[in-house]
Parts: structure tokens; sequence; C-alpha cells
């Protein structure tokens, strides 16, 4: 009689946690936006790990999205995401046009939660100043990149340079891995200087692809926030406290079945971890978006 007793009690448990399952999978899914910095594999590979993380953290389902810059303001105007991972500049943007919420910032480099961006030449150009840049060429990172295009263009319009008018040439790369490629076109003597990010260069000077010793920081902007997750306006507050916390208290040591694999959360995005700012934190990148009329306060 007893062991019929604990089977019945067994069987009644195996039933009640498998409502609670079907309960939890038949949930709402709430889709996270990810920026594509190269690729939409690559994105896939770095942050599919993290999302799935998310979902077992904060107990709701997330769904990732990959999503081209270009792309990522019209996309979320159309309610395609609720949550988004995006440059600096792009959270700017969405946070002055659509009531973007800030949730968290990301960590990774020298800078932690913040970055910069330098105009290198190579060591041997006897290009050291912002002067000498007049009637150079160089090549910039992509336009909504705040470390490869807005803080070098600011850096130069409050040294009296007008980049329109007094370089003799500049352009942007095709494709993807635009800031290695400008890195490598300096060094490879195709322009003068290039519109470089601190962490690209201090990435790939890590990974031995260059040498400090063949650049000039020729100069280097003010450090601002980095890669910054958000909420649209209609999340709930809860939920949004919920994955904020998640990401925060998030460490390297943490892993994530992903695949059949133990993996570890943050070294499979690329990054160090990630922290809570305040939007008043953004205003020196607003700052530099106004001076060089650029989105969202540009002026025609």
């Amino acid at each position: 009689m007893r062991n019929i007793i604990f089977c019945l009690f067994g069987l009644l448990c195996s039933v009640l946690l498998s409502g609670c399952q079907q309960t939890a999978d038949q949930g709402p899914v709430y889709k996270i936006g990810y920026m594509n910095c190269n690729s939409e594999q690559e994105t896939r590979l770095r942050f599919a790990p993290l999302t799935r993380y998310l979902s077992e953290k904060v107990g709701v389902r997330f769904e990732m999205v990959p999503v081209d810059t270009q792309d990522f303001e019209d996309r979320f105007k159309k309610e395609e995401f609720a949550f988004t991972h995006t440059n600096s500049l792009l959270y700017l943007i969405l946070r002055q046009d659509h009531d973007l919420q800030l949730v968290a910032t990301e960590k990774r480099g020298q800078f932690g939660a913040r970055t910069a961006g330098t105009i290198i030449s190579r060591k041997d150009s006897g290009i050291r100043t912002l002067a000498d840049l007049k009637g150079k060429r160089m090549i910039f990172g992509p336009q909504l990149a705040p470390s490869g295009y807005l803080a070098q263009y600011d850096l130069m319009l409050k040294a009296g340079i007008d980049p329109e008018m007094d370089l003799s040439y500049y352009a942007i790369p095709h494709g993807s891995f635009k800031h290695e490629k400008l890195i490598y076109a300096v060094y490879f003597g195709a322009y003068d200087v290039a519109a470089a990010p601190a962490l690209d260069l201090e990435v790939m000077t890590r990974e031995g692809k260059i040498s400090a010793d063949d650049f000039q920081i020729v100069a280097q902007s003010p450090i601002f926030p980095y890669c910054t997750f958000g909420a649209a306006k209609g999340v709930d507050p809860d939920l949004m406290k919920r994955f904020r916390e998640a990401l925060v208290l998030l460490t390297p040591e943490d892993t994530v079945d992903y695949n059949g694999e133990q993996v570890k959360v943050l070294k499979s995005a690329w990054v160090d971890g990630f922290e809570q700012l305040l939007d008043s934190d953004y205003d020196i990148l607003r700052g530099m978006a106004k001076r060089a009329n650029m989105p969202p306060y540009q002026e025609f």
C-alpha cells in the first residue's frame, strides 16, 4: 500500500511539473534586436548563448533577431522587438525619437563600459597633430559608428578642421570588418589617416594582428558609453528590472547549456560584463552628435 501511495505521489508531482513547464513554454516571446557589427552569422554566434541565459534567468522566453544597422530604427518602429542591443549612437536615436529606456551598458576593454575614438597615422608618416590632417586622405568607419566616425569627426571640428573641406579625400570601406579594414588601410599606405576605434586597436594589438609601434595616435576623443541594451517604453518595468539584473550580475564563470555544451556566456559574447549607467552619462555623445549635425539632432 505504501508503495502505491509513493507511486501515486510521484505521478502527481510529474503531472504538476509538466503542467508548469507547458505554461512557461506557452508564455509570451520577447524578441531582442541585436545590431549586426559585422555579419548576421557573427551576431548569432556571439549572442545566442546570452539570449538563452537571459531566458533562463529572467524566466521568460527571449528570441534573438539580428538586425542591420541601417534597418534598425524602422524595424524598431514596427515593434519587431521589445529589447535592443546597439551601439551608443543608435541608442541615442531610439531614445530621442522613440522613448527607448536604458537597461545596461556593455563592458569591454580598458575603458570598461565606455570607449573612445582615435585618429591614427603610420608612425613614419610625419602626421602627428590634427593640424597635419589638412590635405590628407582619410578613411572612416560607418557613419553611425560612434567610435569609428562621430568621435573623430567631432575631434576635427573642435580643432577647426572641416572634414568636408580640409581633407583631400575621405572614404568608408565596404563590407564587413570595416574597423579592421581602415586600420590596415593606413598600415599599407592606402590612406594617410584613419578613424580607428580605441577598442579595435586594443584588441588587434592583443591578438598580434598589428603592433602598436607601427602607429601614431594623432588624437583621441573623450570616453563615452559603449554598446547598450535598451527596452521599448511599453515593456513591463518589473521585466526590465529582472532583465537588467540578469545582465549586471553576469560573471565570467557563468555558463549556459547551448547546443549540448556548457558555454561561458560573456566569453561567447566577447564581453567583459555589464554596468548600469545613467542616461545622463550619454550626454557627452549627445554633444558630439549635435556639433557634427548628426542624428538624432541633424538640421538640414
